[in-house]
């Protein structure tokens, strides 16, 4: 009677391979994993904002809120350790969600109130 169960060393199997994915993840330098986050925060937020194709049944402002705020506060907590190069482009796309979350919003924020607005200042069009 065989065991259906493959072994962790098995090449077939279907578990990780755990010390390769470290080792992967160390290789990664941290501007990358940064940069890779911000991109994940911005398009999750977009698509909450109404702005993916076929958006407007996947909108929903309180989970976008969430998200610029936290990509506001990974770009601010990062702006010393990733240069201009990969800092800039990040943030013209937060100003732009920013700007997207103001003309979606029912109910207008204080100027400084919006998402994000803590770590970047107001955000006017």
């Amino acid at each position: 009677m065989s065991d259906a169960t493959p072994s962790p060393e098995s090449p077939n199997s279907d578990s990780p391979d755990f010390d390769t994915l470290t080792r992967d993840i160390a290789d990664v330098p941290a501007v990358e994993v940064i940069t890779t986050v911000a991109v994940h925060l911005m398009s999750a937020a977009a698509v909450n904002l109404g702005l993916a194709e076929g958006g407007e049944g996947h909108k929903d402002l309180d989970e976008a809120r969430k998200l610029i705020h936290s990509l506001a506060g990974l770009l601010d907590a990062s702006a010393t350790e990733i240069s201009s190069f990969h800092a800039a482009p990040l943030r013209d796309g937060l100003k732009s969600l920013q700007l997207a979350f103001r003309e979606a919003s029912l109910v207008a924020d204080e100027p400084g109130q919006g998402p994000g607005e803590k770590y970047t200042g107001p955000v006017f069009g």
